[in-house]
């Protein structure tokens, strides 16, 4: 076995298989989508064994060197207008992860690249602050969590999220987190008393509350009984908590959607939503190795029911329709979620988050500007 590289058009070679990595989402390491060739293992006529196989990767980190923090978003169908993402790339390894795909703008994959290659960008608190003293700049709330996940493990270490929250707390800045990550529990110095003052909202992505399905499909984020206990912490710090069902993968986790709210519920969640599986770019192909590979027998179904909700596709780009899905498998799970919430308590309306307590902190030297 060796590793070729060659045009996309010429694909005669017989290809050896990807397998499961240990502890990894992505069954591949698929070549990106803007690359001219491709890079595939070949069977070079030596029977191949799997002490030949390379060993599991690794995580690296390398320095974003960005300029900006803050990205801007108009789309129609997310309910705000900047986010922050500390990290590019996310270790929590959630192969059905619509980020995946932005890692071919570096030139790397989608697949095992996405989740072992991260980016981090440490100077994102000291950007944010610039960009908060901007004499021009207009506060609403800021969305962490949107692209990559604010809490993956490299945070433990790095601390990137938790330097943000302390400029949004010295600027009594309004902010949304979403996580899959039990480590948001950390900064609940932070989160208390801020969600107490209207100032942040948490969400917890559960998936499924099944354990074993978890560690195969997102194999490096806390466990769902970790994420239903920070729900309940930040509750109890008076943090308003919520549930993200997302996203719902029909025929493999869909019927757990009223369990998941039940369990957020009693957690103490005060809101709860979902979303419906998206496959765009290369997704589609990481998703459907990884059916073949683990659920073997739905793989087939799983990609039938996702074409019913997506228009006869794998992936619906619209706006709107991208989150929830449409046809008659699509209508069943919104109903079932609304009905769901109401009987649950989770359907209130939250009050908007207050952007009247925003205040520049004063720094050494300000009372000069006033000479």
């Amino acid at each position: 076995m060796f590793w070729a590289e060659r045009k996309l058009a010429a694909m005669s070679d017989p290809v050896v298989p990807d397998r499961p990595v240990k502890g990894r989402g992505a069954v591949s390491n698929p070549t990106g989508r803007f690359e001219p060739a491709v890079r595939q293992r070949i069977d070079d006529g030596w029977e191949h064994r799997e002490e030949d196989d390379l060993p599991p990767p690794r995580t690296t980190v390398q320095v974003d060197a960005t300029r900006t923090i803050l990205a801007r978003n108009d789309s129609p169908d997310i309910g705000f207008d900047r986010s922050i993402n500390a990290y590019r790339g996310c270790e929590h390894g959630c192969v059905y992860c619509f980020a995946r795909p932005t890692h071919a703008y570096f030139g790397l994959s989608s697949g095992l690249d996405f989740e072992t290659r991260i980016f981090i960008k440490p100077d994102a608190p000291r950007l944010l602050e610039a960009e908060l003293r901007k004499k021009g700049y207009d506060p609403a709330p800021i969305a962490m969590g949107t692209n990559t996940d604010p809490y993956q493990p490299l945070e433990r270490e790095h601390r990137i999220t938790r330097g943000v929250l302390e400029v949004l707390r010295a600027f009594r800045h309004p902010f949304t987190i979403v996580t899959k990550g039990h480590l948001v529990t950390r900064d609940l110095d932070i989160l208390g008393p801020m969600g107490k003052e209207n100032l942040c909202r948490v969400g917890l992505s559960v998936t499924t509350l099944d354990r074993d399905l978890a560690r195969k499909m997102e194999p490096r984020a806390s466990t769902p009984a970790k994420r239903i206990e920070a729900i309940r912490l930040l509750a109890e710090a008076g943090v308003p908590a919520g549930v993200m069902a997302a996203p719902m993968i029909p025929a493999l986790n869909d019927m757990e959607l009223e369990r998941i709210l039940e369990a957020a519920a009693d957690a103490g969640a005060v809101w709860a939503a979902h979303t419906v599986l998206r496959l765009p770019h290369e997704i589609k192909d990481l998703m459907r190795e990884w059916l073949e590979a683990h659920a073997p027998l739905k793989a087939k179904h799983v990609l039938s029911l996702v074409r019913e909700m997506r228009g006869g596709k794998l992936n619906d780009p619209n706006f709107g329709s991208r989150m929830r899905g449409e046809g008659a498998y699509a209508e069943a799970l919104s109903l079932r979620a609304r009905l769901a919430k109401k009987r649950l308590g989770l359907d209130r309306k939250l009050p908007p988050l207050d952007c009247s307590k925003f205040a520049r902190p004063a720094r050494a030297g300000d009372q000069l500007a006033l000479l």
